[in-house]
C-alpha cells in the first residue's frame, strides 16, 4: 500500500445487496483469482464468490474511507439461531459438529475470512478481529467454530504441517468434532517423534496460526475441498478465552 495513503478503517455489518455484492467481490478476488477456487454459485460473469448460505450469515466488512469507502475486508459469521433457519451450519457439509450442538452452549460459525492483497500483514485484520470480539460478547456466544484452510489438495504435501496440528493442537474431546466419515483424510501423517516442527509452522497459514494463539484447536480430520483447491481443516474455540487474549492478533492474515 502507498505510504501516502494512511487507512481510515471502520467495520460494519452488510446492510444492503450492496454491501453484499462488495464483499463477494473481494472473496472473489481472494478465493478465485489468487487461490483457484469455484463452485456452483461463483458467477464470473460479475466477479462474485457467492454460496447458498449468503442469505443468511451476517457479513462484517472492513471499510476503507480513505479509499473512497471500498470494502477490503470480510468476514461472516453464522449464530446457532441463524443455522436453524438456514437449515444447518455451513460447517455441517464437511464436519460433524453434534457435539458442539449437544453441549448447550452458544455457538457462532466462521468463515470466509479474506483481506484485500494491499491490506495484508498490517492493522486491518486486527479491526476484523476486534469486531468480530464485540460481536461475539453482543450475541453471548460461548464457542467459536469454522473452517480454515491450508491451499492445495495434496494431504502428503502438507504432511508436516496437519500432522503438527494433530499432534499438538488436537482438541480436548467435548470440543472434539471430526471430518465426515465420507471425507476423512487424515492428518496424523508423520509420527510426532519425526516432526520438524520449525519448518512445520512455516507452512501453517497465518490465518490459523492466529487462531492458535487465540487458544483455537483442531478437530480429528480434514476435509479436501476439490472445488475451492483447498485442505480444510476445523478450528474450535472458547469465547471467553478469546477475549481475554484478542490483543494478540495483529496478523499478517489472508483467507481462512
Amino acid at each position: 500500500m502507498d505510504s501516502a495513503h494512511a487507512p481510515q478503517f471502520r467495520v460494519k455489518l452488510a446492510s444492503s445487496e450492496d454491501d453484499l455484492r462488495a464483499a463477494q467481490r473481494l472473496r472473489y478476488r481472494v478465493f478465485v483469482e489468487e487461490l483457484g477456487g469455484d463452485g456452483p454459485l461463483v458467477d464470473h460473469d460479475a466477479r462474485l464468490e457467492r454460496d447458498r448460505f449468503d442469505q443468511w450469515f451476517d457479513h462484517l466488512i472492513l471499510i476503507d474511507d480513505a479509499r473512497g469507502g471500498d470494502v477490503v475486508g470480510v468476514y461472516r459469521v453464522l449464530r446457532d439461531d441463524q443455522a436453524q433457519r438456514a437449515g444447518q451450519f455451513y460447517s455441517e457439509d464437511e464436519y460433524d459438529i453434534d457435539i458442539l450442538k449437544r453441549s448447550g452452549r452458544r455457538l457462532l460459525e466462521l468463515g470466509r475470512s479474506c483481506l484485500d492483497m494491499d491490506y495484508r500483514g498490517g492493522a486491518a485484520m486486527y479491526h476484523l478481529w476486534t469486531a468480530l470480539a464485540d460481536y461475539v460478547s453482543r450475541h453471548g456466544i460461548e464457542i467459536l467454530f469454522g473452517v480454515a484452510s491450508f491451499h492445495g489438495t495434496d494431504t502428503q504435501e502438507l504432511a508436516q504441517p496437519l500432522s503438527l496440528l494433530h499432534h499438538r493442537h488436537l482438541a480436548p474431546p467435548p470440543l472434539r468434532v471430526r471430518a465426515q466419515p465420507a471425507h476423512f483424510a487424515s492428518m496424523d501423517l508423520v509420527p510426532e517423534a519425526d516432526l520438524d516442527r520449525r519448518a512445520a509452522m512455516l507452512k501453517v497459514p497465518a490465518l490459523i496460526k492466529a487462531y492458535l494463539r487465540l487458544g483455537g484447536h483442531v478437530g480429528e480430520g480434514a476435509f479436501v475441498d476439490h472445488d475451492f483447491n483447498t485442505t480444510d481443516i476445523c478450528l474450535v474455540m472458547d469465547a471467553e478465552r478469546m477475549s481475554e487474549r484478542k490483543k494478540s492478533i495483529y496478523t499478517k492474515g489472508v483467507t481462512g
